[in-house]
């Protein structure tokens, strides 16, 4: 059995050695410190080799690896392990002492604005969408969706937000697009009410667009949402979101030409958030978004 093992440990090696199978791993730290990467050499002799410090809240390291490789990084007096998937141009998050999901708070308007600072709680998924919840954990520390219009409630339906109220800031952003992410498989995350994805236009389309599944959204639409290659859920309102200040937004209905809420399109000139306040005054609004801090324990 031993023999075995040390057989399949240097035919790794020796394919390693020629360059086969070789995958692009991009190591993603959005723990609010800095974290070491080290490659977990696991040849008998084999020591941890380190591959670089990756920057707090956002820093990337990309490495070159193949399908099975371990990697490891000490944080809140744990070490945790990173499996390299069998992915060309994979995209893995560090999360830490957060495990799996990341927490994000945000405060918004309700009711037409008769009510304000709803807080709303929104656990971030990395593992159920990599790029998608990093892209949203950037444009949170950025401030992105402080003062964002809810601008398309759909009741049984969506909430769509994330165009944001400075017009040099929303075109910019509106040109960022990030790469599509694979479905979850294993297992698989179908949508529910209060996930929240994406909106986009095409493959490799998401910018800052957000939706949200809205309470009682029927079994028959909750299948189609997914079918799109962009709409992966990253996130789910924590808690019931019947009981969230999601079902409290103000109803205006959809964009034209389905219904008779705020065209998009006119939103995103220089004027939109003119038109909005002109238009549709009982409009709701984020009013903020952080990302909510965790202490650490001391290191290893």
């Amino acid at each position: 059995m031993h023999c075995q093992l040390l057989s399949i440990v240097l035919l790794a090696f020796l394919r390693m050695s020629r360059g086969d199978g070789e995958i692009s791993l991009s190591l993603r730290n959005e723990i609010e410190e800095p974290v070491s990467v080290y490659w977990e050499d696991r040849r008998p002799d084999g020591k941890r080799i380190l591959q670089g410090e990756v920057t707090a809240s956002g820093g990337e390291l990309r490495v070159n690896a193949y399908p099975g490789h371990i990697f490891s990084y000490d944080h809140g007096g744990e070490r945790h392990f990173v499996v390299a998937p069998n992915v060309q141009d994979a995209f893995v998050v560090l999360l830490g002492t957060w495990k799996d999901e990341v927490p994000v708070v945000c405060t918004t308007t309700a009711d037409g604005g008769l009510l304000t600072n709803q807080e709303l709680r929104i656990l971030v998924k990395p593992y159920w969408s990599p790029r998608g919840a990093a892209h949203f954990l950037d444009l949170v520390r950025a401030g992105f969706y402080d003062g964002v219009a809810l601008n398309r409630v759909v009741p049984r339906f969506l909430a769509q937000f994330g165009i944001n109220p400075d017009f040099k800031v929303r075109t910019e952003l509106r040109a960022r697009q990030i790469k599509d992410d694979p479905k979850p498989v294993d297992p698989e995350v179908p949508f529910q009410p209060g996930m929240l994805s994406y909106a986009g236009s095409g493959t490799d389309s998401r910018t800052t667009e957000i939706f949200v599944v809205m309470p009682g959204a029927p079994q028959a639409q909750l299948d189609y949402f997914g079918i799109n290659p962009w709409e992966t859920p990253f996130a789910i309102v924590d808690g019931a979101v019947e009981d969230s200040p999601v079902a409290k937004w103000y109803v205006y209905g959809d964009m034209p030409p389905q219904g008779e809420g705020p065209d998009p399109q006119e939103i995103y000139p220089e004027d939109g958030y003119e038109y909005l306040a002109r238009d549709f005054p009982k409009m709701d609004y984020i009013e903020s978004c952080v990302i909510e801090r965790k202490p650490v324990q001391e290191e290893l």
